[in-house]
């Protein structure tokens, strides 16, 4: 009798075992917050049902990603920039740490999801609405100090821009203001979201942030209409990926996955 109870516990077992469905595989992404709200959270769902593939993202920066790219403490990072201006926001996340730069290994690979557009935005309230990049770049710059200089009303500009370690700030300082200095009383703020919470609350703000991520929710702010600035989205990794990071990108890149894209 023991013996036929044994064998019962021991099939009970195997079964249990050999019928569990099998664990899904989940990666790190750490990085860029705007690849994180474009389609990484929003294709997530869509993602794991085609590969079985869970993703977890820290949106961290593109800065501090690649500085976790670099220490091994992911396998991918995300960016919302070319790979050279990805790399130099990493030193600058480091040399705002008081930390030396870093060295970057040769083989880094660029794995370009999509294109995003930066936009400049500034309080619903402001009446201007068109700017040139010569005016956004002295209005960041700190050149210019009041909107009646640029066709607005008599008030303050208040600049607010993001950390150092954010892609958007650098693509729009390199793009736009020719690497100037932003203002010296400018806001800086961790994330694109307390970007637009900033400039909801001051009427002389102007920020600029993800064309898709302000879609998703602009607070009480508007888009500036002016020159188109645009600039990858993309995973990076140090040589070829692993077979989940290329079901990855593998997914993004098909047309199923284009759809989960936030215009």
């Amino acid at each position: 009798m023991k013996r036929l109870t044994r064998i019962l516990i021991c099939l009970a077992m195997a079964f249990t075992m050999f019928s569990a469905p099998a664990m899904a595989a989940e990666v790190e992404l750490w990085g860029s917050t705007t690849c994180q709200k474009r389609f990484l959270e929003p294709g997530a769902k869509a993602l794991e049902d085609a590969t079985g593939i869970k993703i977890k993202v820290l949106g961290v920066g593109t800065g501090k990603g690649m500085v976790a790219l670099f220490e091994g403490k992911t396998g991918v990072a995300i960016s919302s920039n070319t790979l050279e201006e990805s790399i130099e926001s990493a030193q600058k996340v480091l040399k705002e740490e008081g930390k030396p730069p870093m060295a970057v290994p040769a083989n880094l690979i660029y794995h370009e999801i999509t294109k995003d557009v930066i936009v400049p935005i500034v309080n619903k309230e402001n009446s201007v609405s068109e700017l040139t990049w010569e005016q956004l770049a002295d209005l960041n710059s700190g050149k210019i100090t009041n909107w009646k200089d640029v066709g607005g009303a008599d008030m303050p500009v208040q600049v607010v821009t993001s950390h150092a370690g954010s892609s958007t700030k650098a693509v729009f300082q390199s793009m736009v203001m020719k690497k100037a200095e932003y203002a010296a009383n400018a806001i800086q703020v961790k994330s694109t979201r307390l970007e637009i919470n900033e400039v909801s609350k001051a009427k002389g703000g102007i920020g600029a942030v993800s064309s898709g991520f302000h879609s998703l929710s602009p607070g009480e702010t508007k888009v500036v209409k002016t020159k188109t600035i645009e600039r990858p989205l993309g995973l990076i990794t140090v040589g070829a990926p692993t077979p989940d990071v290329q079901k990855i990108i593998d997914f993004f890149l098909s047309p199923e996955g284009q759809k989960q894209i936030v215009d």
